[in-house]
């Protein structure tokens, strides 16, 4: 088993993020602390520019949850429709 995790803020911006990240991976484990939310998942965690395009209720794009993150861990792979968090070998 390999995790793949996003750390975010606690803030409004990230509970939307954290809504969409779930609708598109509901094996994903959500985790609160103190001032952040960690989204973790098996080998995979993938952002879709649609679902958070429909969680924010307008035009979002993929750039702007940048300002949200923490840290992430696994192997980025980001386009205009989408983020993806793996471990590639």
């Amino acid at each position: 088993m390999s995790l793949v995790f996003i750390v975010l803020q606690d803030n409004d911006n990230a509970r939307y993020l954290v809504e969409g990240i779930v609708e598109d991976n509901p094996q994903a484990k959500v985790l609160h602390q103190p001032a952040l939310i960690r989204i973790e998942a098996e080998n995979r965690l993938e952002i879709r520019r649609d679902t958070m395009e429909e969680k924010f209720g307008r035009t979002w794009d993929v750039q702007e949850m940048l300002v949200d993150v923490i840290t992430i861990g696994g192997n980025v792979d980001e386009d205009e429709e989408r983020f993806v968090l793996e471990w590639k070998n």
